[in-house]
């Protein structure tokens, strides 16, 4: 039986250079995105490597699209690896705090911390069953305090403090939990982050698959609870 990962916000940027990467492991994939017509086309491109790929579009913020992801994981009878990547950036342009719309800062909330969590609530016995690892990816807005990205950067930052605080309390459970400081890459959301400006000087999310690999190749225990950096010189700090 074929591993199974399940990748959010898989249809572009780090999400569909992740999935590519564990479609040519052999994994079978569980994809989600909001927008349906691409993330179709993201899925049909990657059946190419053999595995099963199942495409389901909606918003991990709703419940309803949460169960029908793991219900499709139910349905391949395992769930070996959870990568929580679908994030929003929030206000575009970046807003400072003192003014950040609070309406908008719950929807980065539920969208960058809660649902992340909710979903690992859900598929919690399937990852058990398969002594499966959670992958939540985090930013350096998380610890930067840069102006502008503070809405942001407190929703990754809560989501670094719920998985270390997950490591701890699943480890009896055998399930790992890491959170993924990706690092600045030339994606769309950062461009929503700089409108009108270049980020050609930003490396592409390829340039984070050696992390990738490096990380997959370890025993998931005993990462469990870093914070890692994938284009940092030092990926995991001793």
């Amino acid at each position: 039986m074929n591993r199974v990962a399940m990748i959010t916000g898989a249809s572009r940027g780090l999400g569909k250079t992740l999935a590519a990467f564990l479609a040519a492991q052999g994994y079978d994939l569980i994809l989600d995105a909001r927008g349906q017509e691409v993330l179709e086309i993201t899925a049909a491109e990657l059946r190419a490597f053999g595995g099963h790929v199942s495409a389901i579009a909606g918003d991990v913020s709703d419940p309803a699209h949460r169960r029908a992801l793991v219900a499709a994981a139910e349905g391949l009878g395992r769930l070996d690896l959870l990568v929580n990547n679908a994030s929003i950036l929030g206000p575009s342009p970046l807003s400072a705090l003192a003014g950040y719309p609070l309406e908008a800062l719950e929807q980065v909330l539920a969208v960058n911390t809660l649902a992340p969590l909710a979903l690992i609530q859900d598929a919690l016995g399937l990852l058990a069953r398969s002594s499966g690892l959670v992958v939540n990816l985090s930013s350096d807005a998380a610890v930067g305090g840069y102006p502008g990205w503070g809405g942001y950067g407190a929703s990754k930052a809560a989501l670094d403090l719920l998985s270390l605080t997950l490591a701890g309390e699943l480890r009896e459970q055998q399930v790992a939990v890491v959170s993924v400081d990706p690092g600045d890459m030339r994606t769309q959301m950062h461009q929503d982050a700089f409108p009108g400006e270049s980020i050609d000087d930003r490396p592409l999310p390829e340039t984070t698959l050696p992390f990738w690999a490096w990380l997959l190749g370890q025993e998931p225990m005993a990462v469990s609870g870093q914070r890692l950096q994938a284009q940092s010189d030092v990926w995991a700090i001793p």
